[in-house]
């Protein structure tokens, strides 16, 4: 890739607040009693709260309510699907349009970095408890950040070089910067919790734990079982963003198609339109009213001229050695007569991730899909053992990840406790 291509790949897309923008937002807030923005947040970002704060001028507080809820608030206010749930909650909705919550959280996160905030204090005083967790993405640095506040000894393992997890190898730079997630991350190394990276971790690496929790999400690849996958060119979604993150040259190829129709989907058009192809095409098997990808930004996939088909799903794909063309067919009972054939060098799947194999890891009962059978409060078949996330729940948002992160930590504090009763 070029360098102009790189830095069209890096650059954040969308701008967000300055101070005067910031305050007419927020200043739009009808300060509700009840808060039903609060109420629309899976994590407990506590809109509501941190919104009264940048109104009143109060930025430390903001960004004091954001992180003491939600560890990541910088990833989330970058990602989070708002339209769906602080923001459709949002009291303004049935006068003009809601507040809008994620650049608010957005502004107060920057201005904690601009003025060097400390806004998180772990305690001096440690418990004697290690708790080891696997897995560097939303839901482990969520349950880490959790038991390093209340004390406990904290260790994250990774077999990546760098921690984040999805956020830093399955999301476009343009929608995520790496420089976002790095300050989320440093923000919970800054409660005292110890990283273990770029090492697979092993059974033995966790005995010396009193409770592990499991949040290795899903890297495994799901390509549908049609003719002419093995081909060269043939990528699943992880894969295609994960080299582009960490490849010093990665080139796409000319002609890309995109089979899915969510936000994974869209990020991997838009690596692919960024780093040098000319023409590229999202291929949806349902409408674009079905797809459950933020219709924001499939308004900037198509503002930087990728197509979008719907209606058609993936038949075969083309060619001797590498990839060619992808041939499609119509629904059932919508376009089921149509055919479609698309020239391509590369076809990214986007159809969802499968979980890898991990069952000498953890002794703990999986399902039929082989993620981790698991409550809503992360306790697994092992006692010893919880885990969250995307293993756990098949692959939702970041922000839900940190949620079950924080649901496991609750019950892990509860295990220890009782342990030492």
């Amino acid at each position: 890739m070029s360098k102009v291509e790189k830095a069209k790949y890096t650059a954040e897309a969308q701008a967000g607040f300055n101070h005067r923008t910031a305050m007419e937002e927020a200043a739009r807030c009808l300060l509700c009693h009840d808060a039903p923005c609060s109420e629309g947040c899976p994590a407990g970002t506590d809109p509501g709260k941190f919104i009264r704060s940048i109104r009143f001028r109060n930025a430390k507080g903001a960004a004091e309510t954001i992180r003491e809820n939600n560890i990541l608030g910088g990833s989330c206010a970058r990602i989070c699907p708002y339209d769906r749930l602080c923001e459709e909650a949002c009291s303004r909705c049935g006068i003009d349009k809601p507040i809008q919550i994620g650049k608010l959280q957005r502004y107060a996160i920057e201005q904690e970095k601009i003025f060097k905030m400390k806004t998180l204090k772990a305690p001096v005083k440690k418990m004697k408890e290690k708790v080891a967790c696997v897995g560097a993405g939303p839901a482990s640095l969520a349950c880490a950040a959790e038991l390093a506040k209340a004390g406990y000894k904290v260790t994250v393992f990774d077999r990546e070089e760098k921690a984040g997890g999805v956020m830093t190898y399955g999301i476009v730079p343009t929608r995520l910067p790496q420089k976002v997630v790095d300050h989320d991350i440093a923000q919970v190394k800054g409660l005292g919790v110890k990283f273990v990276l770029g090492k697979k971790v092993k059974p033995a690496d966790l005995e010396a734990f009193d409770a592990v929790f499991v949040g290795v999400g899903l890297w495994g690849a799901k390509i549908p079982p049609i003719k002419g996958t093995n081909l060269k060119g043939v990528y699943a979604a992880a894969d295609f963003l994960k080299q582009a993150r960490t490849k010093k040259t990665f080139k796409p190829g000319k002609k890309v198609v995109v089979v899915g129709g969510g936000d994974v989907a869209v990020d991997c058009a838009v690596t692919a339109k960024l780093l040098g192809a000319e023409d590229v095409r999202i291929v949806y098997r349902r409408t674009l009213e079905e797809a459950p990808g933020n219709m924001t930004e499939f308004q900037y996939a198509l503002c930087l001229g990728i197509g979008i088909t719907t209606n058609m799903a993936p038949s075969s794909v083309l060619g001797t050695n590498k990839v060619e063309a992808v041939k499609f067919k119509g629904r059932p009972k919508v376009t089921e007569k149509s055919e479609l054939k698309l020239e391509a060098n590369t076809v990214v799947f986007a159809i969802g991730q499968g979980a890898e194999d991990f069952s000498d890891l953890a002794p703990v009962k999986l399902t039929e899909k082989g993620m981790v059978k698991a409550t809503a409060k992360g306790k697994t078949s092992s006692k010893k053992y919880f885990a969250g996330g995307d293993i756990v729940n098949g692959g939702k948002t970041v922000v839900e990840a940190v949620a079950s992160g924080k649901e496991a930590a609750a019950s892990i504090i509860e295990f220890l406790q009782k342990g030492v009763k």
